[in-house]
């Protein structure tokens, strides 16, 4: 009896009524009613509770992608004003096609029962039991009209241009760059061509610094390429059309035709027989050069075999021997133009070969 007693005193101590009398109010609201496809969308979901909530957890993650939109979580916070509890549930959606979007989404709402504090309380072995009771909350729909924007990005965009002098040697890499800055959905930008007919281009993958805000994705977009030729040769104009969210219309964003002159470089015979000191090389020149001459092997392009005799490899090896620095190294290998290298200068390139003397002896001299 007086232990029936002493349970029923603790469980009235931790079992206030206040913890089972919560009540919540959810709301949700959308950042307009009409948009274009792949304009951003701020959705915003709250959960007000009567008091602090605590036995209360939710389950609400709505973040998905599928062929009509793409739906990204901005921010999730919990917070108590005036000893109510607040959670608060940012989204940025992306509506893929012309339709009427409606967004309704589900939240799980998990509430600590009575009899799973009174198991833990008065230790009751019970394994029967159920934890929590579930409910299943739908929310309010949210309709939005998406027009077709009639372009794969939508926002406010400005094209900026970096470029090298527009004249460079022989095989020397004309570089330029296309930054596209500002907000847009940049996660849906693909990788911009530029072909020139007789000229070789390198292109790195596209590079982008971006933060998602309620506007949509707020930073940066770039491509950078690197043109080589033996010849002069055109960059032609180049068109990004987008639609400009604030105008409500297509924009387009232009660069200018270069011209770029190629003057006589450094001949290949003059650069292996000369004599006295090395000349310094730029390292991103020394990149394009190797990988030029790389693309040439993946190309199967054929070159004209040449006999080489023993002086000429003795005279190379000369060259080989005086060399003091990796750049050096690399350079040398590169306008030899032979694949027996190709291998050597990929692993310089990659850090496995950083002795000077081990490369010597793989070269065999």
């Amino acid at each position: 009896m007086k232990k029936n007693l002493t349970n029923l005193i603790v469980l009235a101590l931790f079992l206030p009524l206040s913890l089972f009398a919560s009540t919540y109010e959810w709301s949700a609201t959308a950042s307009k009613k009409r948009a274009f496809t792949n304009e951003a969308i701020y959705l915003k979901y709250v959960c007000k509770f009567s008091d602090r909530g605590e036995l209360y957890s939710i389950s609400f993650n709505p973040v998905t992608q599928n062929e009509n939109y793409t739906v990204v979580l901005l921010s999730d916070t919990t917070k108590i004003r005036d000893s109510k509890r607040i959670n608060s549930y940012e989204f940025v959606a992306f509506v893929h096609k012309p339709i009427s979007m409606a967004f309704e989404f589900e939240a799980l709402m998990k509430k600590t029962n009575k009899d799973s504090i009174e198991n833990t309380v008065i230790g009751r072995d019970n394994e029967e039991y159920e934890e929590f009771t579930k409910e299943y909350v739908k929310q309010k729909s949210l309709l939005v009209e998406v027009a077709d924007a009639n372009t794969a990005i939508a926002g406010q965009l400005k094209l900026i241009i970096k470029k090298d002098e527009a004249k460079v040697k022989a095989y020397e890499p004309y570089h330029l760059e296309l930054l596209f800055d500002g907000v847009a959905n940049f996660q849906d930008m693909k990788n911009i061509p530029i072909e020139i007919e007789g000229v070789k281009t390198f292109t790195q993958e596209p590079y982008k610094s971006t933060v998602l805000s309620k506007d949509g994705y707020k930073g940066i977009w770039s491509q950078k390429y690197a043109f080589v030729s033996d010849k002069a040769f055109t960059v032609p104009r180049l068109t990004f059309e987008y639609f400009d969210i604030e105008s409500k219309q297509l924009k387009k964003l232009e660069s200018k035709e270069i011209r770029v002159d190629v003057v006589e470089g450094f001949k290949r015979e003059t650069l292996l027989d000369s004599e006295g000191e090395s000349t310094p090389f730029n390292y991103d020149f020394l990149y394009y050069v190797l990988t030029f001459i790389a693309g040439y092997f993946v190309s199967k392009i054929r070159f004209k075999r040449e006999t080489k005799k023993h002086s000429t490899h003795e005279a190379f090896c000369k060259k080989i021997k005086k060399v003091k620095t990796i750049d050096e190294m690399l350079f040398l290998l590169a306008i030899q133009k032979s694949s027996k290298y190709l291998q050597i200068i990929l692993k310089i390139e990659s850090k496995e070969l950083t002795s000077l003397e081990k490369i010597k002896k793989l070269i065999g001299c």
